[in-house]
């Protein structure tokens, strides 16, 4: 097998031939038909997450070099283990990639995405960014039905990463505006899923026009442009508040517009990673009764219950663009600087 491997952190990706592996007991291997990629391989790639000022989180322990990146992951099984049932050789499947120990208190709970010993594909063991990635169990193989392969991998970051956090809204009301901060791939599958969930407003707001046209054009109730003067107070005159905002960005901007759109008791969820930091006085907290969260992907289980939606036919697609698999440092430098609409998946055979 082959893969596009970090070989040194921050360096351009290079082409790598390894042992394919011969899948044991439960194991499954997948040749990969493509392979999303996603904002957090770009700070994989980088070696380390922006924390705000010259902070920096280190993220480069825990897995061996050269490591291919990629947790998007679909493709055709091509063999099993002895022990394997449900699957079978030339099935196609997407990868549930946020594997856990599956001994502590977070995976009995089905939340293996929360395990403190995690085994991702793609974070801490080799994924996608390759030909071929061997699956440890079965259970983690999602069956996509008719839905786009392309759009079906990528739903298992980035739309489950929206989907998981539109889930920790709770009860939305018919007035209940809800603010979108950040209209990427991630924060356009948002979209997608609160329209989908929920029926009230949705509000888009990012500060390239383009990407503030193609929400609009996926069904956005209306878009700001954060970069306006004035734009934050015109959307509170406008709706008195929302009563929920997700900062699909994560940079200290992108928070600051999200928590400030809210109304009194109104919720905000950060998904984004960015990078940077903020600071409140604490009393504000109660005094507006807000709640401010993080939301991590999601579980199997979620998993699940996003892609029975898609299965359904209830999630418009979102623009997906396939590029060669040799073409992946040049997708992480295109995710940096903002200039990608959508969603790009690499295809090794190409």
């Amino acid at each position: 097998m082959f893969c596009e491997a970090i070989v040194a952190y921050g360096e351009k990706l290079e082409r790598v031939e390894l042992e394919t592996p011969v899948p044991q007991g439960g194991e499954v291997l997948v040749q990969v038909t493509e392979c999303g990629v996603c904002h957090s391989d770009v700070h994989i790639h980088d070696g380390y997450f922006g924390l705000g000022g010259e902070a920096k989180l280190d993220v480069r322990a825990g897995r061996k070099l050269p490591f291919a990146l990629g947790h998007e992951i679909g493709g055709r099984v091509v063999a099993v283990g002895p022990d394997v049932k449900g699957v079978k050789v030339g099935d196609r499947r997407v990868v549930y990639p946020w594997i856990g120990c599956g001994d502590c208190p977070a995976c009995a709970r089905d939340e293996e995405q929360l395990c403190n010993k995690p085994r991702n594909l793609g974070i801490q063991v080799n994924g996608g960014y390759a030909s071929h990635v061997l699956v440890p169990d079965a259970k983690y193989l999602i069956d996509f039905g008719n839905a786009d392969p392309a759009l079906a991998a990528a739903y298992m970051c980035s739309g489950l990463t929206a989907f998981g956090a539109m889930k920790k809204l709770g009860a939305v009301g018919k007035q209940d505006p809800i603010v979108i901060v950040g209209l990427g791939g991630v924060g356009m599958m948002g979209l997608q899923f609160a329209r989908a969930m929920f029926d009230a407003p949705i509000i888009g707001v990012d500060v390239d026009q383009t990407k503030l046209d193609a929400a609009l054009k996926a069904g956005a109730s209306s878009v700001v442009n954060s970069r306006e003067d004035g734009a934050l107070k015109k959307l509170l005159g406008a709706t008195g508040g929302a009563y929920a905002a997700i900062d699909f960005v994560g940079s200290e901007a992108s928070f600051a517009f999200a928590q400030g759109s809210v109304r009194k008791g109104g919720k905000v969820v950060v998904v984004g990673l960015f990078g940077g930091a903020f600071s409140m006085p604490i009393p504000m907290l109660p005094m507006r009764a807000i709640s401010i969260g993080g939301s991590y992907v999601g579980s199997l289980p979620e998993t699940l219950e996003m892609m029975a939606l898609v299965k359904a036919g209830k999630i418009d697609p979102i623009p997906v663009t396939r590029r060669k698999l040799a073409a992946a440092t040049a997708t992480l430098d295109d995710l940096r600087h903002g200039t990608i609409v959508g969603r790009v998946v690499l295809d090794p055979a190409l």
